[in-house]
Order: C-alpha cells, then structure tokens, then sequence
C-alpha cells in the first residue's frame, strides 16, 4: 500500500499557519507528501524546505486571485497538489494547513487504510473534528462547527476537490465513505488576535467583494475572540508536533458562556445529545 500526503499553503508566516505541524502530523504514515506552494508575501517557500524530508515534493503555484467566489481558488490550489502525487498511490491524505491529527490516531488510520485498501466502493475516509477557538483550551460546540469530513481519498483521477476545498467529489457526486475512529484537530481559530485579524481581512476576499468587506469586516488591528455563542473545554492533550506552539503561546482568552439561548436551540441541541443527530446537517458524503 503506498499513501501520497498533499496539501497547499500561501503566506504560512504572514497568517500564522501551522502548516509544518499539520504535514509533519501525518508524514508518517505518507510515502510522499506534495505541498502545493502559492505565491507568497513571506518566506513560505523556505519554511515547507526546511522541513529537511526526502518525502516532500513541492510545486510552486501562482492563486488566480480573481476567483472569489465560494473561496473556489482553494480547491483550484488543492487539486494542483491532487494531481501530481504519484499515479501508483493508493490512498491520498489530505491534510489543510491549520489542520493536524494526533500520533494516537496513526496505527488506527493505517489499519483503516489497510482494510479497504482493495474495496473501491470505499472512496475515502471520513474523520470527526474538533474545533479549537480562541485558545488551545476550547473547543466549539455550537452547530456552525462541521463535525465530520473526508480526508483520505482513492488515489482516482476522477475525484476532486469540492467547493471551497472543505472535501471532495467524484464526477459531481458525493463519495461513498467509511467512518473511522480518529479525529482531525482544527486550530484555524486560534492565532494571536492580530494574526487573526489580518486572515479575516485577506481570507473573506475569496468569498467576498470589497463593498461586503467593508461593511463586515472591522477595519481594526486585533480580532474580537468574544464575539462566540457556545464553547467547551478541552480535557485532552494535543498532538505532540503542537506542543511548542501551546508553550509559546503570548495572549489571552476567556470564556464566559451565554445565560440565555433560544428556544430552537436549546431543543436542537437536546436532540443532538440524545441521539447525536444533528437537525439539517449538511453532509459532504455518503457512509457505506
């Protein structure tokens, strides 16, 4: 069985994005690992080299800025990286550059691997999430947070990347899926408040023209982690390729929940926690 790694990344410094963490996280379990480098602000390009591993392949591409219309540009970026792993790849794993997986998960994700590896009506294979917000220490838990998606795919020229890059399609159609236990830690809310200013104000570009921006987005140097409904705190360790991030870690955050919720809330949210269906969860897959 062999496993290409991929991924894409612009301005990783400018924006404080864990990208090294993020490939180092599953680079043991790839045979290669193709980083789509865009062209940046910063000294991305050196970062992704100084990762020093003869797994890594990177190709320099150049974002169509133009594109900015369901952040499309991020799944054009992915599928650069999508296409040039090897043909001879089984599986594809796909990891964002604010993403990582815990060492824990890694013999489970392989044995999953293994197991399907010669069933193709298995497309891919789907992780659970957990969203960490304004700190290391809290979590989402509010149902704007997607609690699954594909991160592995068939090694299948037909398969591409969906949308805004947040999963994938196969000629238009969902993938077939099998669910695995393991998860994928999202940090893409957690930056120092100024780093995260600065992405909403580029990041909303893609989806956005300036009149919406401007009205929007708050023309301010720090970004407000209290603007958040729901949170809970985190009560388990971190990926190891992380710990120095959380030790350098320079700000603060505090979360005091909200006294009152809605009444449709407060219903949808008993109903989750009772029999874990979420009302009107869109679902980019389909679990065989």
């Amino acid at each position: 069985m062999k496993v290409s790694g991929f991924t894409f990344i612009r301005n990783a410094i400018k924006f404080d994005y864990p990208v090294v963490e993020a490939i180092n996280s599953i680079l043991p379990l790839c045979d290669e690992f193709v980083v789509a480098v865009g062209n940046s602000e910063d000294e991305t390009l050196h970062l992704i080299k100084n990762i020093n591993s003869p797994k890594i392949k990177i190709i320099n591409t150049v974002w169509d800025d133009t594109l900015r219309e369901g952040g499309r540009v991020l799944a054009v970026e992915t599928d650069k990286a999508l296409k040039n792993i090897s043909s001879d790849s089984d599986w594809a794993f796909y990891i964002q550059a604010d993403e990582t997986v815990h060492e824990k998960y890694l013999p489970v994700i392989k044995e999953a691997m293994l197991k399907w590896n010669n069933n193709k009506d298995v497309e891919g294979l789907l992780f659970d999430y957990l969203h960490f917000y304004g700190s290391y220490d809290y979590i989402g838990a509010a149902r704007k947070w997607y609690r699954k998606e594909v991160r592995i795919i068939r090694n299948d020229k037909t398969i591409n990347s969906f949308g805004d890059a947040m999963g994938f399609r196969k000629n238009g159609n969902k993938l077939n899926v099998k669910q695995i236990n393991a998860f994928v830690y999202h940090y893409g809310w957690v930056k120092p408040p100024e780093a995260q200013q600065a992405k909403q104000q580029t990041f909303h570009k893609l989806w956005h023209p300036d009149d919406w921006l401007k009205k929007n987005i708050p023309d301010v140097e720090s970004f407000d982690y209290s603007q958040i409904d729901s949170l809970e705190k985190f009560d388990g360790t971190h990926p190891a390729v992380m710990q120095k991030r959380i030790d350098a870690m320079n700000w603060k955050f505090s979360f005091e929940p909200k006294k009152k919720k809605n009444i449709k809330t407060v219903i949808s949210d008993c109903i989750e926690k009772w029999t874990g269906w979420r009302i009107g969860e869109y679902k980019n897959y389909k679990i065989i």
